[in-house]
């Protein structure tokens, strides 16, 4: 009884103890560091209106990790997000239709009905926001939606197609939405990890600022 009593103490203090580490000390650890380090990316890669990373919610408007939603012609339009990326009007939440604030896809198999009527709507309304583009050249990612539906990147492709349509609208030059996409393009890491991709909300908050938008903020 003695020997049992013992080792039940030696494994309930070893329990405790690594409750106490890992429970406790690493995540601790962990996220002092993270503060000292790399304190904006710690705290969720959280973007100015100048595009700038910053620690203080408070400063930004949006997080370079989390897609958005734009609606307007002058803006890159984000990848199809299930979720709405969680925007919603006061009519659809009378509605029913908010269900908070979340993530997920829509989850459609390629058979599914569903999923066909959305893309082809998805595509008869893009088409004529972009006339003069071709169906075949529409990248696929436009009409795909991420895991998560929040994606905040989208293709250099995808970006490319829209350069037409968002210097038209913005009065900016063809030449500057192409700056302006090269700029918030993020390439593959040592040049063969990754895909290259267009942070969305870092081009569109440089082409409010160069259409003079953030100044009449």
């Amino acid at each position: 009884m003695k020997k049992f009593i013992k080792s039940a103490g030696k494994m309930l203090g070893f329990s405790v103890v690594l409750m106490l580490l890992c429970s406790f000390c690493y995540p601790l650890a962990l996220t002092g560091v993270s503060q000292l380090t790399m304190k904006e990316k710690a705290n969720g890669s959280l973007v100015d209106k100048e595009g700038n990373l910053v620690s203080d919610a408070g400063d930004a408007v949006g997080s370079a990790l989390i897609g958005q939603d734009f609606t307007e012609d002058y803006y890159f339009k984000p990848r199809v997000s299930s979720v709405n990326y969680n925007t919603y009007t006061e009519e659809e939440k009378e509605n029913g239709d908010y269900a908070g604030v979340s993530s997920g896809s829509f989850n459609y198999g390629n058979s599914n009905p569903d999923l066909k009527k959305r893309m082809e709507e998805d595509l008869e309304e893009f088409l004529s926001s972009h006339p003069g583009v071709k169906k075949e050249d529409i990248p696929s990612d436009l009409f795909t939606a991420s895991g998560s539906g929040l994606d905040p990147h989208i293709s250099p492709k995808a970006a490319k197609i829209q350069v037409a349509a968002v210097a038209e609208h913005s009065g900016l030059s063809r030449e500057e939405i192409g700056k302006i996409v090269e700029k918030n393009t993020g390439h593959k890491v040592l040049g063969i990890f990754g895909e290259e991709r267009v942070n969305v909300l870092k081009c569109n908050l440089d082409i409010a600022e160069a259409m003079g938008i953030l100044d009449e903020e």
